[in-house]
Formats: C-alpha cells, sequence, structure tokens
C-alpha cells in the first residue's frame, strides 16, 4: 500500500482524529482526507485548514477508502458499522482510536468485521478537546497500541504498523484484552484514585474551605487528572468493568496493609511501601505524552515586594519564551515555590528555569 496516495476516511474529527488527519496531511499531504462528523463546525474548520479534502454526508460516501478511522465516541463508532459493513472493500483496513476494546470487538464481532479491523489506541491525551485543539505532532513519539482482530491479515497489520511509524508514533503490538488490562492500571485506576482522594478531602472541609486553601500545593498537583470529564469517565469504567474492579480491589488491599503496618508500628514495612514506591516512580520515563499527559511547570519563590510577580513573568516574555498559564499558592508543602509558571513544552520549562535561575530566582526542583 502506496501511503502517499491513499484515500483515508476520519468518522469524527475531535482531538484524537483532528490530530491523526492533522498528522497524516503533513508527512503525505497528497493524501485525499474525507471527514465525517455530526460538528459542522469542525468539518468547515478542518476543509478551511486544508487538513480535509472533502467533506461527506454520508458514511457510504468512504466506500473508496482505504483506511476508516472510528474516532467518535465508542457507541457512535458502534451504530455507523452496519453502514460500513455494507460498503468496505476488501483491501481496506478499519480502525478505531478508544481507550477500551471490548465493547468494539463485540460489536466487531456481531457485524463479521473481523477482517478489516485493527483495533488502535494513541497514548495521548489533553487538557483540551474538539477539532481547534488537534494538533499535527500530538501522537509524535507516542506510544500507540495495535490490538489486530484474530482473523485479519498479518499484511494489512503491518501496512498499518508502517503507517503509524511514519507519522512519527510508536506502535505497540497487543491482544484487546491484554490492551484493556493495562489501561486499566495506568489510566482508569488512577482516574478513580485521584478523585477518591479528593472527595475524601471535600468529605472533610469545614464552612470556611480551609482544607481547599491547605490543599493548593501538592495535594492539587497529585490529583490534577480528577478534573476530567465525568461523562467521558463513567462510560470508561462501564466499559472496562472487570479490568478496573480488579485492580481496584488490590489496590484497597494495598491500603488495608499499610493499616495494618500503622496499627501494628510495623516500621520496616512502611519504609519499604514507600522505598519501593519511590523506586519504581523514579524509574518512570519522563514521555512528554501518555494518557495522562504531563505538565511542564517551573516552581519559584517571590519576593513580598511591589511588581516582583510582573517581573518574573516579564523576564520569561523577554526571553521569546511562551508561557501556558500561571498559577500562586500559598501552600509550601514539598518545596513548592509561590508561582507556579507552565509551558507547552518541556524544552520552554528548562529554558524558563535555567534563565531565572541565573536571575538569581529560587527555582524548586520537581
Amino acid at each position: 500500500m502506496n501511503n502517499n496516495q491513499l484515500c483515508i476516511g476520519f468518522i469524527g474529527l475531535g482531538l484524537i482524529g483532528g490530530s491523526i488527519a492533522k498528522s497524516i496531511r503533513r508527512v503525505f499531504p497528497d493524501t485525499e482526507i474525507l471527514g465525517f462528523d455530526v460538528d459542522q463546525q469542525a468539518l468547515s474548520l478542518a476543509l478551511s485548514e486544508k487538513t480535509l479534502t472533502k467533506i461527506v454526508t454520508s458514511i457510504e460516501a468512504m466506500k473508496d477508502c482505504d483506511y476508516i478511522f472510528l474516532c467518535a465516541p465508542v457507541h457512535y463508532n458502534i451504530a455507523y458499522l452496519p453502514i460500513i459493513k455494507g460498503i468496505i472493500h476488501n483491501d481496506c483496513i478499519l480502525t478505531d482510536v478508544g481507550s477500551v476494546k471490548s465493547d468494539i470487538y463485540k460489536a466487531i464481532h456481531e457485524y463479521h468485521l473481523e477482517d478489516y479491523f485493527i483495533g488502535g489506541h494513541p497514548m495521548v491525551g489533553s487538557e483540551r478537546s474538539g477539532f481547534d485543539a488537534a494538533n499535527d505532532r500530538l501522537i509524535e513519539n507516542a506510544y500507540y497500541f495495535v490490538t489486530p482482530s484474530a482473523t485479519v491479515d498479518n499484511d494489512k497489520v503491518e501496512n498499518f504498523r508502517m503507517l503509524l511509524e511514519d507519522l512519527g508514533s510508536i506502535p505497540i503490538v497487543y491482544s484487546p484484552e491484554e490492551h484493556d488490562e493495562i489501561t486499566a492500571y495506568i489510566s482508569h485506576i488512577p482516574h478513580v484514585i485521584a478523585s477518591s482522594l479528593v472527595n475524601l478531602v471535600a468529605d472533610k472541609e469545614d464552612e470556611n474551605g480551609i482544607l481547599k486553601q491547605l490543599a493548593a500545593g501538592g495535594f492539587k498537583d497529585i490529583t490534577r487528572i480528577a478534573s476530567s470529564n465525568p461523562v467521558v469517565w463513567e462510560h470508561i469504567l462501564l466499559s472496562n468493568p472487570k479490568n478496573v474492579v480488579s485492580g481496584l480491589r488490590k489496590f484497597n488491599d494495598e491500603i488495608n496493609d499499610m493499616i495494618t503496618y500503622i496499627e501494628t508500628e510495623d516500621a520496616r514495612n512502611i519504609y519499604n511501601f514507600f522505598d519501593t514506591a519511590k523506586d519504581y516512580r523514579n524509574s518512570v520515563p519522563d514521555h512528554p505524552t501518555g494518557v495522562i499527559r504531563m505538565n511542564y511547570d517551573v516552581y519559584l519563590d517571590i519576593p513580598d515586594e511591589p511588581n516582583a510577580l510582573a517581573t518574573a513573568v516579564s523576564h520569561v516574555g523577554n526571553a521569546g519564551i511562551n508561557l501556558k498559564n500561571i498559577g500562586i499558592t500559598h501552600n509550601r508543602e514539598d518545596n513548592e515555590g509561590v508561582l507556579r509558571l507552565s509551558f507547552y513544552d518541556n524544552d520552554s520549562a528548562i529554558t524558563a528555569a535555567e534563565l531565572l535561575k541565573s536571575l538569581n530566582y529560587q527555582i524548586y526542583e520537581r
């Protein structure tokens, strides 16, 4: 399959679908890209930016596509499968981008589309959504799960894998079952735990909101993903119940063990609990992409004097470094600075930190 002469259809042009389409347009500028979405504004924007070659008003218009990417919510993707079954040709590759595979694979089996289907899941995320947040390098240098159906031809799997590599992703091939177990542990369960920590503190809050003020430092950092869309997570957890429940039970066992260690004053096991966690966390690479997206933050002390905050921000701006956001915390836990500067990428954060250090600001490493 010649990647320079492909016809590719996208059903859904949100953050992920839009980013993959933009990436294809950047790498293979002559590709014909068709777009279908209920969001007419997203389609119009994609066409005006020349990401799309054409807007289509029906799935049937994708009958000649070499690839069809299912990038809508899972229940919509499943609803489109009977139409796709009626128009898909033998050489076409059908794929999706969902973070849970069980439901889509049940539907693929029901509609006898296994010979065409190769599930996919780019390990990327963002605090933003929609086509206007899409980025032609979002999947670059990101792991991309490839989950072939049992009967799809190996040549199709290889063609899909090569396309992903051409787009700069790192394809990793797993079964759908393995994929759902892995994502449960590295994404779904952490989101539940983060939200449970927030709810734990919220339940102890007083009428003055003092816990909220005191939690503005490290607590807010470790629970950042609790700000995720609750509707999305309702659907994800109910789509992957077996793996999520199994992991939460194991987590519950960990907590019960710690309760026992504290009650019995078992200092050695308390130490080991934190030591093993520290060692494993320190071995996790600092990839800029993933299902839980990284922050690029710099923390620094600001002297209590007029214009001090504005001066620090001006230093960064005058150096041509693009700031994403700023924040102020009054919590000094974990050596956090009063001022938090957030950047769009790690290089910008490093450059800003070195600049501010050279100007004698106290910078806190994280």
